[in-house]
């Protein structure tokens, strides 16, 4: 992008920085990047606000991967701005209501904004929540026969560059979604396709699967919403595709084989 070699080295503040999608943009922004985290060379840690400040300074943009609490983002808007950031991009998802904490604080943030909501990430597979439980060969989860439209994060983060060099994109919100709707079952057999490995999808129950995650730490609240959202695609709310992508980068989004091609599964 031919921005990109405007800028300056490292004046984009990249939040969560080795996570899926804070490396990714890391990648393609390349000196532009100053990737944030608790591990970065460049320190952050949503839970100690001594380290905002300096992972700020000298920043004109942030993609921003929010915290759990609102109130932390909050409290970092407003010194982003009265550092020198113009422009905030923040991370957030597919069904998020129109009076969400984390997206009212970035609008109401006097520079330029834009939200991204993509649907659940294909990486999921093999970095995240699912990965574990599909190398074990058997993915319970409440999601029934629902089908969703997965999103390559790659995707993601193109979309995210986009909105943080380019002009055109302030006041947006992108819903982003992948070119097709598929069920968990679907999805798995693409998978043992790939690896030849066997993976048992399993329909269960939402308060055993929320107790699950809390049984592997996750805090209530992030449980119950990784199981509210789980049982929307059950529901069938979440099979509708998005246009955000094509909107954004002129093209269709990646497909699952796409993903596939590039995952930790080949």
């Amino acid at each position: 992008m031919s921005t990109l070699s405007a800028l300056n080295p490292s004046s984009i503040l990249v939040l969560g920085g080795t996570g899926k999608t804070g490396r990714r943009v890391t990648s393609l922004l390349g000196p532009a990047a100053r990737p944030a985290s608790r591990s970065s060379a460049t320190k952050f840690d949503w839970a100690t606000p001594e380290t905002w400040e300096p992972a700020l300074a000298g920043a004109t943009a942030v993609y921003v991967v929010p915290p759990d609490n609102p109130a932390a983002l909050a409290q970092f808007v407003p010194l982003a701005v009265k550092s020198g950031v113009t422009r905030l991009v923040l991370l957030s998802m597919r069904g998020a209501p129109d009076d969400d904490p984390f997206e009212a604080t970035i609008k109401e943030s006097g520079v330029e904004w834009t939200v991204l909501r993509p649907t659940w990430f294909m990486q999921n597979f093999d970095e995240d929540l699912f990965a574990a439980p599909v190398q074990h060969g058997e993915l319970a989860v409440p999601a029934g026969q629902g089908i969703h439209p997965f999103i390559d994060v790659v995707d993601i983060a193109e979309v995210a560059v986009v909105a943080l060099t380019q002009p055109g994109h302030a006041g947006q919100t992108y819903e982003l979604s992948g070119p097709e709707s598929l069920s968990f079952a679907e999805m798995l057999a693409r998978i043992v396709a790939v690896t030849g490995n066997p993976v048992l999808y399993t329909d269960v129950d939402q308060e055993e699967f929320a107790a699950s995650l809390r049984g592997l730490g996750y805090p209530d609240e992030i449980a119950d919403l990784v199981t509210m959202l789980l049982v929307r695609i059950r529901t069938g709310e979440e099979a509708h595709l998005s246009d955000g992508v094509q909107r954004v980068l002129g093209r269709e989004p990646r497909t699952f084989a796409d993903y596939l091609g590039s995952s930790n599964f080949v």
